[in-house]
């Protein structure tokens, strides 16, 4: 989400003095009414990593979404898409909403509707459209060993969920502080009610709820304080899946120091390999 304009409080996106001179990637990039593709971000970010390695330096990713990481980081090649059959799904999901067409997954593919949110109506209609795409269930079309398509170095920081659930209330006080509401307003005016994908970046349809007199801003900041929880631990969960991650405390006083031993190790294994 961090690659949309103007949706920067909400995202965290850092500001230009928080970068300290470091060239980034895929911030800022698209227009708010731009509706993006885990395909389309995939094939930028390789750019990015061509272009950065190329140079001689080292590519930093960080994530973020598994399935984002995952597309850009290993071979994990998408289906097609049909704009009819997609249209088909998508009216049926503007008519009568999302659980209507999770219960029509769930009956094709029951696997995938366990592992997409009832909410989730995007995914539910591009799930729907793979499958009457290759007449296989969605689960199927997504890779199952995953095939690094670039050497890596995967690095992750375990926390506890007592500070990470504390951290979390405490990001949000500070976004509603610091002028969230005003930014979800002038998102508005450049089209986010009707866009496809930046609308539903946590936190903007529960602004956009309390502007519109549906939940008052406490309600607001505690359905935010809940989803985002859920979705750090859903998070968690998945990235714990992945052997090739190698852990390290986020409090450890050596931190920085035993993150770069453990990457010099790697890169000179992988070095030896060659």
């Amino acid at each position: 989400m961090q690659a949309y304009q103007g949706l920067n409080v909400g995202t965290a996106t850092p500001r230009p003095d928080e970068l300290h001179g470091v060239r980034h990637h895929m911030l800022d990039i698209w227009p708010i009414s731009h509706s993006a593709h885990v395909a389309e971000f995939q094939n930028l970010a390789r750019a990015c990593i061509k272009t950065v390695r190329e140079a001689g330096e080292v590519p930093i990713i960080v994530g973020g979404s598994v399935l984002y990481v995952n597309a850009v980081l290993d071979s994990f090649e998408f289906p097609g898409t049909d704009p009819a059959i997609r249209a088909k799904y998508q009216d049926i999901l503007e008519a009568q909403g999302p659980e209507v067409l999770h219960r029509v997954l769930e009956s094709q593919d029951p696997e995938a509707a366990s592992r997409i949110q009832v909410t989730n109506g995007r995914r539910i209609v591009r799930a729907l459209e793979v499958i009457d795409l290759t007449g296989e269930s969605f689960q199927a079309s997504l890779p199952r060993a995953p095939i690094e398509f670039v050497s890596t170095c995967r690095i992750g920081i375990e926390i506890d969920r007592d500070t990470m659930d504390l951290r979390i209330e405490q990001r949000i006080d500070s976004m509603l502080k610091n002028g969230f509401i005003e930014e979800v307003e002038e998102a508005i005016s450049q089209g986010l009610r009707e866009s496809v994908t930046a609308s539903k970046a946590i936190g903007y349809s529960q602004i956009i709820q309390m502007l519109d007199g549906e939940l008052t801003l406490e309600e607001a900041r505690s359905h935010l304080v809940l989803l985002t929880r859920k979705y750090a631990r859903r998070q968690q969960r998945w990235f714990r899946q992945d052997p090739r991650i190698t852990w390290f405390n986020w409090d450890a006083e050596d931190l920085d120091t035993r993150v770069l031993t453990h990457f010099d190790e790697v890169l000179r294994t992988h070095e030896g390999r060659k």
